[in-house]
């Protein structure tokens, strides 16, 4: 009785599956998972739903496709009505101010070259920058510009990168080294990246020098840029001498540098220290402008500014390589560098006369 069962009700299964629309002997019978489009001559078409559609479209292309289809508006969007167009389209709109290709640490000229009118009306009208001694730096292979550090925003940094790339004989790249704070600061980081800064450490160094790059440092660090107006362009110490060891290491030609302006263009009045901490910057700056004027009070005051190049040193030259771990050979030559960047500073600042006219 119950064998008996089992068969009526497989019987009634196989019954009902050979009645279902579609299926049948799979062998013998062709599925069709939706209409299709009557070709007029009353039989069904062989083509599936995706070849349907695509043929649709060439024939509404072949109909209503434009006369001047080779370029311009009507050939854009005539290129979107293909579906793999379209995500092409998307991609290319949303890179259009973006490079697709950037170096390693973030650089995308494209930025750049976006951005050179903007730079050069800073460098050229704004501050009126003035650049000398660039001949001191090589026009190809490796070097470590060191320069004194100033202003509380790291515009020292982009001024100094228009001024070689501009008027250097071989319009070098220069890629500063930037603190922690303004290399992951939500905007500013990201912009500094683009534009060429690279995170400060001892790594990063190495591998720009290597590969023959020109790398700038400021070793007084945050200690530079948190000088108040009454304490300008007076060098602090310049840390533990990580830019002598990396020269050492690199045997790289060290190139002092001065820059006369930046301290003008941001005066220092006070730090709150506090407040700064649950921001992640070092300390909020109060200048005669912020936070009196608000985010207005960010831009930097017109200052005439001075950059000067000085002679290189070969310090790998005396001490060697090996001698990147002698902490006496380190500070000594840091503070005869810091010595001569802090002479050049004051003959920087003698040249150029008062801060805003001439």
């Amino acid at each position: 009785m119950i064998g008996g069962h089992n068969r009526s009700r497989t019987h009634r299964s196989q019954d009902k599956r050979e009645s279902w629309p579609g299926e049948g002997d799979r062998r013998t019978t062709q599925r069709l998972y939706g209409p299709t489009i009557d070709r007029g001559d009353g039989r069904r078409s062989s083509m599936g739903l995706g070849s349907e559609l695509r043929e649709m479209e060439r024939a509404l292309q072949e109909r209503f496709r434009p006369v001047r289809w080779e370029g311009g508006l009507a050939a854009r969007l005539g290129r979107l009505l293909s579906g793999g167009a379209l995500r092409d389209e998307l991609r290319r709109i949303q890179l259009r101010h973006r490079s697709e290709v950037v170096d390693e640490f973030g650089f995308d000229p494209k930025l750049v070259d976006r951005l050179e009118p903007l730079l050069r009306f800073l460098y050229d009208s704004y501050f009126r920058v003035e650049l000398r001694g660039h001949a001191n730096l090589p026009s190809s292979g490796r070097a470590l510009l060191v320069a004194n550090h100033s202003g509380a925003l790291p515009v020292d940094a982009a001024m100094l990168m228009i001024g070689v790339f501009n008027e250097h004989e071989a319009h070098r790249l220069v890629r500063p080294l930037v603190e922690d704070f303004i290399y992951h600061a939500p905007v500013l980081g990201t912009l500094a990246r683009r534009l060429g800064a690279v995170r400060a450490n001892f790594e990063n160094g190495q591998r720009l020098l290597e590969r023959g790059r020109v790398a700038a440092v400021f070793p007084e660090g945050i200690q530079g840029i948190s000088k108040t107006y009454g304490q300008r362009y007076q060098l602090q110490r310049f840390g533990r001498g990580g830019f002598v060891k990396l020269a050492l290491r690199t045997r790289s030609p060290i190139i002092p540098v001065a820059v006369v302006g930046a301290e003008d263009a941001y005066p220092l009045l006070y730090r709150f220290r506090g407040l700064a901490r649950s921001t992640g910057v070092p300390f909020l700056p109060v200048t005669p402008t912020f936070p009196l004027l608000g985010p207005l009070g960010l831009l930097p005051l017109p200052s005439r500014w001075v950059i000067q190049f000085g002679g290189p040193i070969y310090i790998h030259e005396s001490f060697g390589s090996s001698e990147h771990g002698n902490r006496v050979v380190i500070n000594r030559v840091a503070e005869q560098v810091r010595a001569t960047i802090q002479s050049m500073v004051d003959d920087c600042l003698a040249h150029r006369g008062p801060a805003f006219f001439r």
